[in-house]
C-alpha cells in the first residue's frame, strides 16, 4: 500500500528515484576520481540513499515497484550473469588456483557458521537470514546476495546490516590482498609453487582470448529474450516443482518455497545456456551488473534506520568470518602449492566478486585479468545453491 504522505508516491516516480540514485554514485565515482570510491564501492551509498530517501518520507516503503523488482528484474539480471560463466576457461588459466577457490568458498561457508553461532546471541532471531545473503556476497557476488536474500525471505534491515558489513570488511580485506603481492618470494617458497607454475599461467592467458565486441539491435533483442524466457520458464514451473517437493518431503517444504524454487531454477536454466551459443551475446554482464544495483536501491528502500543498531555486532562477526575465509585459502595454497598472485585473486573473486578480482589480478599480475573475472563468474554460478544452504546451516548450528 503506498504512503500518501510521501513525496514521490507514483509506481513510475519511484522507480525514477532508484534509477537516478544508482546513477548518480557511479556518475560521481568517475567523475570526482575520487579515492573513497577505491575502499568504498558505490553499492553502499546506492543502498543507503533510499534508506533515508524511505525514512524522510520522500519515497514510500511499500510500491509495486519493489515487488515488480523481485519478480521480474531479479531472475534476469541472474540470467545475464550466468550465461558468460565459461568453466573451461577460467580452469585452463588458473588451474589449481581454482581449488584454492573452492577452499576459499569452503572458508565463506564455515566461517559463517562459525562466527554466528559466537555472535548470534547478540542479534535478532532473523539474523541467520542476513548472514546468508552476506554468504552469497562472499561466494559469489552482489547478484548471490540479493538472489539469496530472496529465497531466504531475509529483511530490508539484515539486508542492509549485510551490506554494511560487506563494505566494511571490504575496506580492510582488499588492500591485505593487494599488499600480498610484496610477500610473493616468501610466500611462494612456503607453499612449494613449482619454478614453472607462473610461466605456464602467463601462456594460458594469452591462449584464452575472450572475444568482445559492441552489440547490435538485434543482440539486445536476442539478450531481452533469453532474459524473459528462462524467467517465464522458472517461474512457470516453480510452484509445481515446490509442491512436488513439499509432498515429497514435508521436512523440506519450508526451505524449498515457490520463490527459492525459481531462483534455482533460473540459475540452472542460465547455467545450461552458458555451455551454449547463447555466452556469445555482447553486453550481458554490464546490463546485468546495472539492474543489479537498481534492485539494491530497492531493498534499501524498504528498510528502516532503526533496523541497522545491530550493525556493530553484524559486523564483530563478518570480521571472525573472513579471518577463517583466510586460513582456508592459506590451506589451499599449501596444499596444493599455488602462488601468492593466484591465491589473492581467488579470495578476491570470492569476497569481492567481478568489482574487485581484476583490481587485484591487475597489480599483482596483469595477465591475468581476464580469468580473475571468470574466476569471479565461477562464484556467481556456485552463490545461489551454497549461500542459501549455508544461512540454513548457521541457523541449526546455533539451534534456531
Amino acid at each position: 500500500m503506498q504512503n500518501s504522505t510521501t513525496l514521490i508516491s507514483s509506481p513510475l516516480g519511484v522507480l525514477a528515484v532508484l534509477i537516478f540514485v544508482a546513477a548518480f554514485f557511479f556518475l560521481l565515482e568517475q567523475t570526482s576520481k575520487a579515492r573513497l570510491f577505491q575502499y568504498v564501492p558505490p553499492l553502499l551509498f546506492i543502498y543507503a540513499t533510499p534508506v533515508f530517501l524511505n525514512n524522510l518520507d520522500i519515497i514510500p516503503s511499500s510500491s509495486p515497484v519493489y515487488s515488480g523488482l523481485s519478480a521480474f528484474a531479479l531472475p534476469a539480471f541472474i540470467v545475464l550473469m550466468l550465461i558468460k560463466v565459461n568453466v573451461p576457461a577460467v580452469v585452463r588459466v588458473m588451474g589449481k588456483g581454482v581449488l584454492v577457490m573452492l577452499m576459499g568458498t569452503a572458508g565463506v561457508m564455515v566461517g559463517a557458521v562459525v562466527a554466528y553461532v559466537i555472535v548470534h546471541g547478540s542479534l535478532s532471531e532473523d539474523a541467520w537470514k542476513g548472514y546468508g545473503a552476506l554468504a552469497g556476497s562472499w561466494i559469489g557476488g552482489t547478484a548471490n546476495m540479493a538472489a539469496t536474500a530472496e529465497m531466504l525471505g531475509t529483511s530490508e534491515e539484515q539486508f542492509g546490516l549485510a551490506v554494511i558489513a560487506d563494505n566494511v570488511v571490504y575496506i580492510v580485506w582488499l588492500p591485505l590482498l593487494l599488499m600480498s603481492r610484496d610477500f610473493a618470494g616468501r610466500f611462494n617458497r612456503w607453499a612449494r609453487v613449482p619454478d614453472d607454475r607462473l610461466a605456464s599461467m602467463d601462456a594460458a592467458a594469452e591462449l584464452h582470448d575472450e572475444e568482445d565486441f559492441p552489440p547490435t539491435m538485434p543482440h539486445y533483442l536476442f539478450i531481452f529474450a533469453v532474459a524473459i524466457g528462462v524467467t517465464w520458464a522458472g517461474t512457470t514451473a516453480a510452484p509445481g516443482v515446490a509442491g512436488w517437493i513439499a509432498s515429497s518431503a514435508p521436512e523440506l517444504g519450508a526451505v524449498f518455497s515457490v520463490t527459492t524454487v525459481r531462483i534455482l531454477l533460473v540459475t540452472t536454466i542460465a547455467l545450461v545456456l552458458s555451455a551454449s551459443p547463447v555466452s556469445r551475446l555482447p553486453n550481458t554482464t554490464a546490463l546485468g551488473t546495472a539492474l543489479i544495483y537498481v534492485f539494491v536501491a530497492g531493498m534499501g528502500a524498504r528498510a528502516s534506520v532503526a533496523g541497522l543498531a545491530e550493525a556493530p555486532m553484524f559486523v564483530l562477526g563478518a570480521f571472525i568470518w573472513i579471518f577463517i575465509h583466510g586460513l582456508f585459502c592459506l590451506a589451499g595454497a599449501w596444499l596444493f602449492r599455488v602462488d601468492v598472485h593466484t591465491v589473492a585473486i581467488a579470495s578476491a573473486a570470492n569476497i569481492g566478486a567481478a568489482a574487485s578480482a581484476p583490481i587485484v589480478a591487475a597489480h599483482h599480475r596483469s595477465s591475468l585479468v581476464p580469468a580473475s573475472i571468470l574466476m569471479a563468474l565461477l562464484g556467481y554460478a556456485m552463490g545461489n545453491y551454497l549461500a542459501p544452504m549455508t544461512g540454513h546451516l548457521a541457523r541449526i548450528a546455533a539451534g534456531q
